[in-house]
């Protein structure tokens, strides 16, 4: 009877954990409608404007490009971009992988790396090794609390300075972009210096000019357009973590309620062994001192 009463208190807690993690899902597909219609939204345009501002940005001489202009590489600063919360499968442990080679690759070519962490996961990770910056916020994680381009700009303004004044010679980010809710593509973007057009761009984009005409003049593109779509651009990259998070939070609790299903269907199916072993026992033990009666 032990037996019994232990699986039984496995079926309770297996039904009330499956209990949880459905609900959870069904959070999640509720945020990721919402997440997903606002990443679908932004990236066409954000990408369009990347292309536009690597363009530009090869257009303009070494003295106006503040923002494309290369320059050795000794201090790099990273941007993981991760969640406040877990439970979403691989989703940070993806973008830390990603980070944790980066950082080995960065130490092997003499390059001082620090580490700027977005999102609550990532400063528990990174807090105590060593590679953060005191002067920088460490409370990036609210980022995520009804998340707009007002609380993103601030930080998008801070990495730019931060590059601008050479505290930095290379800014990256590092995230997940959003696919569907079943994937997510662990990216690594170099957010300052603007890279041109990579040969993954477009036919068209390779083929355009460098020499554009600039409207309304070219020191207005450099001091007011060029840092607005570089905060455009760390947006996008906020809004693809935000719906992969979601999408990832999905897909982990629908496969824990079906793993749950499975686990409560082979409890159920032991407790009716066992349960029916134990009415066996009884019923022998009724015959035996029945039997033993009639002697």
């Amino acid at each position: 009877m032990a037996n019994l009463k232990e699986v039984r208190g496995r079926i309770v807690s297996v039904n009330s954990t499956k209990q949880i993690t459905a609900a959870m899902k069904m959070v999640s597909a509720a945020k990721l409608r919402r997440a997903q219609d606002a990443i679908v939204r932004m990236r066409p345009f954000a990408e369009k404007l990347h292309t536009i501002l690597g363009n530009v940005s090869a257009s303009l001489d070494s003295n106006e490009g503040v923002y494309s202009a290369e320059r050795e590489v000794k201090k790099a600063l990273f941007v993981p971009i991760v969640s406040n919360r877990g439970l979403a499968g691989a989703f940070n442990t993806q973008v830390f992988r990603l980070v944790r080679k980066a950082i080995a690759d960065a130490k092997a070519a003499g390059v001082e790396v620090t580490i700027l962490p977005v999102g609550k996961k990532a400063m528990d990770m990174y807090r105590r090794s060593g590679l953060l910056n005191e002067a920088l916020p460490t409370d990036l994680a609210r980022l995520f609390d009804g998340l707009n381009f007002e609380k993103a700009s601030p930080v998008a303004d801070l990495l730019m300075k931060q590059y601008r004044e050479g505290q930095y010679d290379r800014v990256v980010l590092f995230y997940n972009k959003f696919k569907n809710a079943a994937v997510q593509i662990t990216t690594e973007e170099q957010f300052l210096p603007i890279a041109a057009n990579s040969g993954t761009a477009s036919a068209e984009a390779r083929n355009a000019k460098a020499d554009h005409i600039m409207e309304p003049d070219r020191a207005t593109i450099v001091e007011q357009i060029i840092p607005k779509s570089l905060k455009i651009q760390f947006y996008k990259a906020l809004l693809d973590s935000h719906a992969a998070e979601h999408g990832a939070r999905m897909t982990a609790m629908h496969k824990a309620t079906d793993n749950a299903d499975t686990l409560l269907k082979d409890l159920k199916l032991s407790y009716n062994k066992a349960r029916q072993a134990a009415i066996t026992g009884e019923i022998l033990e009724i015959v035996g001192g029945a039997e033993a009666l009639k002697g």
